[in-house]
């Protein structure tokens, strides 16, 4: 299906056809089975993007499996690919069989056709909450095998299911140098915050609070080197921090005024702005010029 649906907008593109003359960038990545044979690129922003050179993470390692195979999703820049690697090693360890990895990029990055509005540019990746008991799971086990959740559901606490080795890892984690930041539960960040040794709390600022991390942690790389077209996210997490950990009123938000907005939604604004394209949304119009050039290579 979609070899027929790449094919049909490549011959509507050719043919000038006005209904498809602006096409939907993730339809168009989206159809990518594979990577473009291009020196490996991050380009553009992590959530306006794509990517040249990408490499595909085995579907099965050692220390780790892929998750989810049929989203076609085990796709990254070449350092990212190395550090899931790396910390699946890690993981082993510290006790764990490995790492179950959730969504990194597409083949060419750029949008997607479902899920997230980021890992467009090669750098993202989803470490599953769950311990993994084997790593000899089917294509079909990876389909239907949910990860868990670390966190009660008013989204003040950690659960049981939260225990040492996910802290020991998600510092493992964070203390990377190629780290920028990691996507948590707020309840996570709080509970880390509480139990990190005092005379060591300098990685801590890299671990963010945002929803919909309970069942997941999400690691963003820096820009790597020789990516001049990449950037890197602003502000920088120490400029949210103030220089500190993040354990202060700004992480507190998340579990109070943050969750009384949820249960009593703001009225809207009278005042009507333009409405913010999504992700799913964009042309290649709205992408670097370089992603053009990552689309059609062979």
């Amino acid at each position: 299906m979609r070899r027929i649906l790449a094919a049909f907008l490549a011959f509507s593109l050719a043919a000038g056809g006005p209904a498809l003359a602006d096409p939907l960038a993730n339809q168009l990545f989206g159809a990518k089975r594979a990577a473009s044979t291009q020196k490996p690129h991050a380009i553009g922003t992590y959530a306006k993007g794509c990517g040249a050179g990408f490499v595909e993470l085995p579907e099965t390692g050692p220390t780790w499996q892929a998750m989810r195979l049929s989203r076609n999703r085990n796709w990254g820049h070449p350092e990212l690919v190395q550090y899931v690697m790396d910390l699946s090693v890690t993981a082993r360890q510290m006790g764990w069989a490995g790492l179950y990895v959730g969504d990194m990029s597409q083949p060419r990055g750029g949008p997607m056709t479902s899920g997230h509005s980021s890992h467009q540019i090669g750098l993202d990746a989803d470490i599953w909450m769950l311990p993994p008991k084997r790593l000899n799971l089917s294509r079909g086990e990876r389909e239907s095998i949910s990860s868990i959740s670390v966190r009660t559901e008013d989204q003040t606490r950690v659960n049981g299911n939260w225990t040492r080795t996910h802290h020991a890892l998600l510092k493992a984690a964070a203390s990377d140098p190629r780290v920028d930041r990691i996507f948590v539960a707020a309840a996570v960040k709080v509970e880390m915050c509480k139990t990190a040794k005092r005379s060591d709390k300098s990685w801590l600022q890299k671990i963010r609070p945002l929803y919909g991390h309970n069942t997941h942690f999400h690691v963003r790389l820096k820009c790597p080197k020789g990516s001049g077209l990449c950037q890197t996210q602003t502000p920088t997490v120490s400029d949210l921090s103030n220089g500190g950990t993040g354990c202060d009123e700004t992480l507190t938000w998340w579990v109070t005024d943050y969750l009384e907005q949820l249960r009593n939604p703001p009225k809207p604004s009278k005042k009507k702005g333009p409405r913010k394209k999504g992700a799913r949304e964009f042309t290649m119009a709205d992408l670097p010029k370089q992603c053009s050039a990552v689309l059609a290579s062979q």
